[in-house]
């Protein structure tokens, strides 16, 4: 395939709830997968990075079956291609892996093919693939996100915060993080979590201090840690010290909040965390799924070479 003909999208992981946000609101990280398309292969998706060896590399694939899925939403052919894809993004730590996959393919779908669609409808499209329209929406327009009754609304990250995200190596099923959540809670509960959430929202925008104890939540969180005591006991060291801190999605990783001019915050995290855990001093990912240059997809990768 000649460099220009290349179409690629990079998607940004996503950490949903922010505490007692619970599947409403979610922020973009800078964490990344990239999918651009090649020509026609024997394999379908040729993939690289985290969990690569674990993907299916035929027609089953979340990212082809999110492409294909576009393509009959909006009533166009489906392209006769192979797809490359290189994730920065690990799978079950709660960083909306799956999400960014279908976000990826009907982002990479509407530039291949020009069929038209806005955000919202990729948003709706990649949760209905996956499931998660917090995850999703946060992957298609970037920023802060709140998803109120299907719609998406974005919100622009205060920039004086900056996240951390604490990965471990242990993994989480998030189906089965979901089974995990009580069938009915307290009205005292629901109401103080809508409080809470508020606050978050404000804190994470810039709208008022973000403070630890806001990102406290009742909902999902006391649960999954019974499950997860290790993300538990590290939400509640670094709340303890200052930090405002979740779990991020259905876990086990962490996020963390800090100021963008204290420097030493990852590492104080880091101390914090211990061994078993990898400290991502991140940034917000405030654009969403991006179509990118030919220039940034042009070279091939192989199975354990990311993107030039």
């Amino acid at each position: 395939m000649d460099p220009d003909d290349i179409v690629g999208v990079e998607v940004p992981a996503s950490a949903a709830n922010l505490g007692p946000g619970f599947d409403a609101l979610a922020a973009a990280v800078d964490l990344r997968l990239t999918a651009w398309t090649t020509d026609r292969e024997d394999r379908r998706v040729i993939a690289a990075g985290e969990g690569a060896e674990e993907l299916p590399s035929d027609d089953d694939n979340l990212v082809w079956r999110a492409l294909v899925a576009y393509c009959e939403r909006f009533g166009a052919p489906v392209p006769e291609v192979s797809l490359r894809a290189h994730s920065a993004i690990p799978l079950e730590r709660g960083l909306g892996s799956s999400s960014a996959a279908a976000v990826a393919g009907v982002a990479l779908a509407r530039a291949l093919t020009h069929a038209g669609g806005s955000d919202q409808d990729l948003v709706d499209l990649a949760a209905e693939l996956e499931g998660h329209a917090d995850n999703a929406a946060a992957a298609v327009i970037g920023g802060i996100v709140a998803v109120v009754d299907g719609r998406a609304h974005r919100f622009e990250p205060s920039p004086g915060l900056r996240p951390v995200v604490c990965i471990p190596t242990e993994r989480q099923s998030t189906s089965a993080a979901r089974g995990l959540l009580p069938d009915v809670v307290p009205f005292a509960d629901a109401a103080g979590t809508a409080g809470r959430a508020a606050l978050t929202l404000a804190g994470l925008t810039g709208g008022a201090a973000l403070r630890p104890e806001a990102m406290h939540d009742v909902l999902h969180e006391p649960a999954r840690f019974e499950a997860m005591p290790e993300t538990g006991a590290l939400v509640a060291r670094l709340r303890d010290h200052g930090v405002a801190a979740c779990l991020s999605g259905a876990g086990p990783s962490v996020l963390a909040v800090v100021g963008v001019r204290d420097h030493a915050a990852a590492e104080r995290i880091t101390a914090l965390a211990g061994d078993g855990w990898e400290i991502h001093a991140a940034s917000w990912d405030r654009a969403g799924a991006a179509v990118c240059p030919p220039t940034v997809v042009a070279r091939p990768a192989t199975a354990s070479e990311p993107p030039a």
